[in-house]
Parts: C-alpha cells; structure tokens; sequence
C-alpha cells in the first residue's frame, strides 16, 4: 500500500512538473517578436540548439553508456522528437498559418492530444480510463475558449485552404507523435540525456533547412554583436528551450503519454496571460473561462485514481521481458 501510495503521489508530482515545462514554453511569444527583427524563425530555433549543444554534448559524453539501452525502434522516437516535433512540426505550423485560415489553423492544432493518445495506445498499449475521456474533453473546449473566447468562427470550410489544414494536422500530429515518443525514451534513459538528445539530434536537420532558405550569415552574425538580440537569444535558449524541457521530461517518467497531453495545454494557457499582463493584449470573458477550464482540467487530471495498468514503460518492457 505504501508503495502504491509512493507511486501515486509521483504520478501526481509529475503532471505538475509537466504543466510546469509546458507553461514555461508560453515565455516564448512574449520574447520572440524582437529577434523576428534580425532573423527568421528558422535562425532563431537553429541558433538556440547551436547554444543548446554546449548542454549536450556533455551530458551525452557523460551518460554515454545509457546510449546503449537503446534499440533501433528508440532511435527512431528520438529522431521523430528531434526533427519532427521540434522542426517540421513548427515549420508546418507556419506554413498552415502563412497559406490557410487562422482560426482554422488553431482550431486543427488543437486536435494535438487527440493524436497523442491514440499514438499513446497504439504504441505504448496504454488503457484510457472512462474518466480521462471527459478530462480530455473539457481540456479540449478550454484549449479553444483560450483560443477564439466565444466569439463566432470564420473561415472554416470553403474557406479554409487546404494546404493550410493539412499543415496544421500535420503539425499536430508531430507534436502529439513527440509525447508518446518521448514517454517511449524517458522509460530506458534519464530525463536529461532524452533532452540532450533531442536537442543534438536536431541541429544538423535545422543546418540543412537553413541552408537552403540560403541565410546571409554576415548580417545574421551583426545581429548577435547587439546586446539586446544576444541576451534575448540567450533567455530563449535557456528558459522556453532547456529548462522547460528537462522539468517536461523528467515530469514525464511515470505519466501516461495520454495524461501528460492534457498537461501541456498548460502552454496556451500561460501564454494567454502573458501577452495580457507583457504585451496588453485584451483577453475576454471567454478566453478567462478556457484559462481556468484548462488549468482545472489539470489538477482533476492529478486526481484520477491510478489502475493497475496504468505502470510506467519501464515496467510493461521488464514485464513483457
């Protein structure tokens, strides 16, 4: 019983620390907009995970054995992480945002957990209690209450572009795809070397795209001698990026993938309030019903009793061993 009781109250410990790296993730908008004036969206995320390998490197020297743990299906997750969510994912969601309805584009994003959890029960066999359906939805209407507040949609249809709604699926399905990836990795290998992965993995994928969006390095390097872009590049690198993403994974060891999706939507919420309380942007009646749905949706989540098979993917290898 104790145990049980151990295991319990760190499943509950860890959709807190996941909603905490996803919140942290929110930092991201407020900072962003002032390095949009010097480099591309591609530059900006090359150079972060150009800084983000003074971290890896390291890290994956220094925890070079757990390396080994992992077969060739784990270094198709971590490759699925690295490139998908954290590259093609983001550059799809421009391109959906670029070509198609915006609020088409949202709402499609926002089918992100959906995909999670199905991925989750497919490759993890996770079993969804009856009671996470209801979480998930509610979390669901949250997500689009801080999204569009109640006012009317426009645009879907005939009128959103299909290029741009399949980018957006697209887009949702990587990200969803990177949770249950990365529940996948955080079974066999410390939170930290699944985050120096993910980060080393990925920076030879994002050289190449820069390279062919052909970049003018001299201008781009002028930029990084201004005191301003350098300490915003620097924030970004270590809070949104690195800091975020070792509470979000070592939050991950011992949460379902299916539960640690409602969790995330911790990002929009955070992100609403401050572009509120930084960028003064209004928020509606609506979007405050969405922040607070969400962030209840969260802490129910932390409440739901925990079955049998609910065990982490560490166990079910050792079992099906």
């Amino acid at each position: 019983m104790e145990s049980a009781g151990k295991r319990t109250s760190s499943r509950r410990f860890g959709v807190w620390l996941i909603a905490l790296g996803a919140a942290m993730w929110g930092l991201d908008a407020v900072f962003i907009v002032s390095l949009q004036r010097h480099m591309t969206s591609t530059e900006i995320v090359f150079l972060e995970h150009l800084l983000l390998a003074v971290f890896a490197v390291p890290v994956l020297i220094w925890k070079r054995r757990e390396l080994k743990r992992l077969n060739f299906g784990d270094w198709g997750a971590v490759l699925f992480i690295a490139w998908g969510g954290s590259a093609l994912a983001s550059i799809l969601f421009a391109i959906g945002l670029q070509y198609g309805n915006a609020n088409v584009v949202l709402v499609l994003q926002k089918l992100q957990p959906l995909f999670a959890v199905l991925l989750a029960a497919w490759l993890l066999k996770e079993r969804i209690r009856q009671g996470y359906w209801w979480l998930l939805a509610a979390a669901m209407v949250g997500a689009y209450l801080l999204t569009f507040g109640f006012g009317s949609l426009t645009g879907i249809g005939t009128h959103g572009r299909l290029v741009g709604a399949l980018c957006a699926l697209g887009a949702a399905a990587l990200w969803g795809g990177s949770t249950a990836m990365g529940k996948r990795l955080v079974g066999k290998v410390s939170f930290s070397t699944v985050t120096a992965l993910r980060f080393a993995a990925a920076l030879p994928f994002l050289f190449c795209i820069v390279e062919v969006e052909h970049p003018s390095w001299t201008s781009l390097g002028h930029a990084l001698t201004l005191w301003p872009v350098l300490a915003n590049l620097l924030f970004q690198t270590l809070v949104p990026s690195l800091f975020s993403l070792l509470i979000y994974y070592r939050g991950l060891d011992g949460v379902k993938a299916s539960h640690a999706t409602i969790a995330e939507l911790a990002f929009p919420a955070t992100g609403l309030l401050l572009n509120w309380l930084v960028l003064g942007q209004t928020i509606t009646v609506g979007q405050w019903i969405g922040f607070a749905i969400v962030w209840l949706a969260v802490y129910q989540l932390t409440r739901l009793p925990k079955d049998g098979a609910n065990q982490s993917f560490a166990e079910s290898v050792k079992t099906s061993a």
